[in-house]
């Protein structure tokens, strides 16, 4: 296939595929709205989501390294949306003194900045197991 047109194929792909994954943790987070909280500044709201994001596009990248077909990177997209959620929840588990979503809600940047390493890192272990 024309080079081109792979990557907008691929391109197009990783966009439906963080839609979707925002899509569901918009859902998954009862005390705010996602949107919402970015669209009144609200930077730790931000921060996390932008460790989704990215969290998803590097399990994307290492799908394309690493697969040949659009089959196979739709499939490593969806198990890294679900293992984004899993390491969501277990990070909201594992602080027991505190709820990451409320403090979230409430601007603690300091979270924020966990939660997105969190979803980075995880990734990059993720996508390095892919082969």
């Amino acid at each position: 296939m024309n080079p081109f047109l792979l990557t907008l194929l691929y391109f197009s792909i990783a966009v439906a595929v963080v839609i979707a994954g925002l899509i569901v943790f918009e859902l998954l987070t009862r005390k705010y709205k996602d949107w919402q909280e970015i669209k009144e500044g609200n930077a730790a709201v931000a921060l996390s989501i932008s460790g989704k994001i990215i969290g998803i596009c590097l399990i994307l990248m290492f799908s394309i390294f690493h697969n040949d077909t659009i089959v196979e990177t739709l499939a490593w997209g969806a198990y890294g949306i679900v293992l984004q959620i899993i390491a969501y929840l277990l990070f909201d588990l594992l602080t027991r003194h505190f709820s990451v979503e409320s403090q979230l809600k409430e601007r603690n940047i300091a979270v924020g900045i966990i939660s997105f390493s969190v979803s980075v890192g995880l990734a990059c272990v993720i996508g390095a197991s892919i082969s």
